[in-house]
């Protein structure tokens, strides 16, 4: 008989009460939001406060500047994370529905969308500001990790973004009828129960956890900062890799599942395909390389040995 692990009895809302009729909650994912930015913040303003781990000893910023740097990238996560699931996962829905589009309340965030938004409003910030664009690109994702690992904690919380159906003694039983439903698959269970790859936990290990423990080390221990574009190249191949890695066991999403797609691949060729966010991690990839190389062969003799 298989095996799984039941879902923990954890509520997606910390607290909620009722003013005037209204309800108000705060939810696992929302501070995740908070909290993830802020420590992201707390990590920047350390490493402006460092001279030495940037070029000639010189940061890019005041320490209190990264202040007008975090509203603005708020607003690039938020905006870009929301216009991006519209455009990458349903667009037709979102023509035909424009009225839902900044409904965020509603749910549907895309990550491709939020680190786009954000390379967005940096560039602008740093336009603005006169400041290099790529030693801002380096601190900004050195930083990132932290808000991708209560991001997808968060996930898990609300029992959202699961994986596909699996036989290993760690799958977990996802409430709701459509986490439930893979009848004939190998996670089925007696009783109607299907079991399924906790991805969340997955996602929260690689691009949280590893990540941010590889980039956090380079910063401050091998002092990347001083090799522009270096940090930034690594995020991406890191970030890409573990998303290309997670998604053959993450669910796809329902818009891309056909009776001749089962697997849900947003390119497919024969038997084989990519799924919308192998799609997007491939070209992250492409670029991290690039960036590496770049910055190896701008980089003084000495700060490449």
């Amino acid at each position: 008989m298989l095996a799984a692990l039941p879902f923990p009895d954890i509520s997606p809302e910390l607290f909620s009460f009722s003013i005037g009729g209204f309800t108000l909650a705060l939810r696992w994912y929302a501070l995740a939001y908070i909290v993830g930015i802020l420590i992201a913040w707390r990590l920047v303003v350390a490493a402006l406060k460092r001279p030495a781990l940037w070029p000639n000893d010189t940061p890019i910023m005041e320490p209190a500047k990264a202040e007008d740097l975090l509203t603005w990238i708020i607003i690039g996560v938020v905006l870009g994370g929301r216009l991006g699931y519209v455009l990458f996962y349903q667009p037709a829905y979102y023509i035909a529905n424009p009225q839902e589009i900044l409904m965020f309340w509603q749910g549907g965030m895309s990550f491709h969308g939020g680190f786009l938004g954000v390379v967005v409003v940096s560039w602008v910030f740093a336009i603005r500001n006169n400041t290099p664009r790529l030693n801002l690109a380096d601190v900004l994702t050195m930083s990132a990790p932290i808000g991708f690992l209560l991001g997808r904690l968060a996930n898990f919380i609300n029992a959202e973004l699961w994986g596909r159906p699996t036989d290993v003694p760690w799958g977990v039983i996802f409430p709701g009828s459509e986490a439930n439903y893979c009848p004939g698959t190998i996670g089925e269970i007696a009783g109607g129960f299907c079991a399924r790859h906790p991805s969340q936990l997955y996602e929260a290990a690689l691009e949280g956890l590893v990540l941010g423990a590889l980039l956090l080390w380079l910063v401050f221990r091998r002092k990347s900062l001083k090799m522009p574009g270096l940090t930034f190249g690594v995020f991406l191949i890191g970030y890409g890799a573990a998303r290309f890695v997670v998604e053959f066991v993450r669910q796809p999403d329902s818009q891309f599942v056909t009776a001749t797609n089962p697997n849900g691949y947003a390119l497919q060729l024969g038997e084989w395909g990519l799924t919308r966010g192998q799609e997007l991690s491939v070209p992250m990839i492409l670029v991290g390389v690039a960036l590496i190389v770049y910055a190896m062969r701008k980089a003084p003799s000495k700060e490449r040995a």
